[in-house]
């Protein structure tokens, strides 16, 4: 089982809101986990509360509230259900696109993998809402650790550091998934007026500024679960990837440039025996320098209980025709929601390692008969599971899940720079290597074979395959033009029942709205074109 580092400094939530953070947005209510823990002035007295105050920078990324699955959300107005910070990401990034369908009926779920949310979705909300509230714990750690006496220490300001990393991780979710949004940073009066909002283009200079001196604040090996120089280059290098879509110019170059840097850090591809050992429950055995998990999100199955998270992509993809122990690890009954579709299915060869799916009914197809059955056609997967990398399952498991979350890894790396050189022309040259070279180490892993020159269509395809609900789907397919395109169709585009046929959709799906509510209560937004 995995050490216990709740009680090891790192997740220790004891001191972690012993105040109220004050919203980005006017309309969430935020309250503090314990609003009968003593005042900060009288509880942050040494350097090592100030590393238990950062855990909950940390700590907000796995649960949505500090007393358990059941407990109270941090956000009143949120369910903390689909309002955990993993599950919403996950159901914005993968539920419009080919890569997830969802049967389930709660609320407008099915509006997502249809494009066709309004402004009032509380699935949109709840993210939206979730990443501002990270945010907003992040600066005040860092106004905290700024007003202490202790600030000059060299270990407070790694952990000013390592909170301004994480705040530039749902800086980058904010900037891809809604674009022009409210902006606070640790400089920002707490309580004052509305915040303004800033534009897309000046906000990704902004970010990538305060990246650029974050990452060398930042250890090049830290601890386990720790922002280092690792996260802080990934976050460039996908701000970078990403730049023509944020700001209409294309910077390829500074991409590969920050993949480089990566690598120079000594992360390493794991072999195709190792795969599929980096979405298991004791993942956390490749994280780090020597392996490819660059930044994980702690998971825990007895502490960081939450209905979010790898519980929410394993439990989701478990259901019909899947063994709850042998094939997913868990104790529970899985919750048989989450397949792909079938277009998903059939770009993987038979022969490749990554082919992990399942008919969810022994008389089913790959095709989809209906959205709104879980058994009614259709593939699910295998690559999340809550088994341990030899097999087995937890001793005492339950429905939760220990697998931590691989937000950013090695593979992705050789991809993006694969990308740089095909789609965005640059020279790509790292360690003698260049970027059809880092595309065939990907495939040759995988079992394919290698290819002598690559296409964009094989790029786009390839990190489908490779990146399969790590929550990239989305972000990938807008920056190739397929999101709401017409010439890219999958089972049940652009549709929220079996109504229709799949189509394009209007180009502005392919960013999220500022949430109606979040409008009414700041007069300083703006709406998103075409809401």
């Amino acid at each position: 089982m995995k050490q216990n580092i709740l009680k090891n400094g790192i997740f220790s939530v004891a001191m972690a809101s012993a105040f109220a953070f004050t919203a980005c947005t006017g309309d969430l209510d935020v309250t503090p986990i314990d609003p009968n823990l003593d005042t900060p002035e009288n509880v942050l007295t040494s350097i090592e509360t100030y590393n238990q105050l950062l855990a909950k920078c940390y700590s907000a990324l796995s649960v949505s509230s500090p007393d358990g699955e059941s407990g109270t959300p941090d956000i009143k107005s949120i369910d903390g259900g689909f309002g955990q910070y993993l599950r919403a990401l996950f159901n914005l990034q993968e539920l419009p696109t080919d890569e997830a369908v969802m049967n389930w009926n709660d609320g407008t779920i099915k509006d997502l993998h249809g494009l066709s949310w309004a402004t009032n979705d509380g699935f949109v909300t709840a993210a939206y809402g979730r990443i501002f509230y990270q945010i907003g714990l992040c600066n005040e750690v860092m106004r905290r650790i700024d007003a202490s006496a202790f600030a000059s220490d060299a270990k407070m300001q790694q952990y000013r550091a390592e909170a301004r990393c994480l705040r530039g991780l749902s800086y980058y979710h904010a900037i891809d998934m809604f674009g022009n949004v409210p902006f606070l940073d640790e400089n920002s009066e707490v309580g004052g007026s509305s915040p303004s909002q800033i534009s897309r283009t000046d906000l990704f200079a902004w970010l990538t500024q305060d990246l650029e001196e974050t990452a060398d604040q930042l250890p090049a090996d830290p601890e386990k679960y720790r922002a280092g120089k690792g996260l802080a280059y990934m976050l460039l290098a996908k701000l970078y990837l990403n730049a023509e879509v944020y700001t209409g110019t294309a910077n390829y170059a500074k991409c590969a440039e920050y993949c480089g840097k990566i690598i120079d850090l000594g992360y390493t591809l794991e072999s195709s025996g190792d795969f599929f050992k980096m979405f298991c429950a004791d993942n956390d055995q490749l994280l780090g320098k020597g392996h490819e998990l660059i930044f994980s999100v702690y998971q825990d199955h007895l502490n960081t209980q939450a209905y979010g998270g790898t519980s929410y992509i394993i439990n989701g993809a478990c259901g019909g025709q899947a063994d709850y122990a042998a094939d997913f690890g868990l104790g529970g009954s899985g919750w048989a929601g989450i397949r792909v579709s079938e277009e998903v299915y059939w770009k993987f060869q038979s022969y490749d390692i990554r082919n992990r799916f399942y008919l969810t009914n022994a008389e089913a197809t790959e095709v989809i008969t209906d959205l709104g059955d879980f058994e009614k056609g259709g593939m699910s997967q295998l690559k999340f599971t809550n088994l341990k990398a030899n097999g087995t399952i937890l001793s005492d498991a339950n429905s939760f899940a220990d697998t931590d979350f691989p937000m950013f890894r090695l593979g992705d790396v050789y991809l993006m720079l694969a990308e740089c050189q095909v789609v965005g022309g640059a020279n790509v040259s790292v360690n003698g290597h260049d970027g059809l070279w880092f595309f065939n180490q990907i495939r040759s892993r995988a079992g394919l074979n290698t290819l002598s020159s690559v296409t964009k269509r094989d790029i786009i395809d390839e990190r489908n395959r490779e990146l399969l609900w790590e929550c990239h789907r989305r972000s990938d397919l807008v920056r190739f033009g397929l999101l709401t395109s017409e010439s890219e169709l999958w089972a049940f585009k652009g549709m929220n029942s079996n109504i229709g046929t799949p189509h394009g959709v209007d180009s502005h799906f392919n960013l999220y709205p500022i949430p109606s509510s979040d409008l009414m209560a700041n007069s300083n937004l703006k709406q998103n074109a075409g809401y």
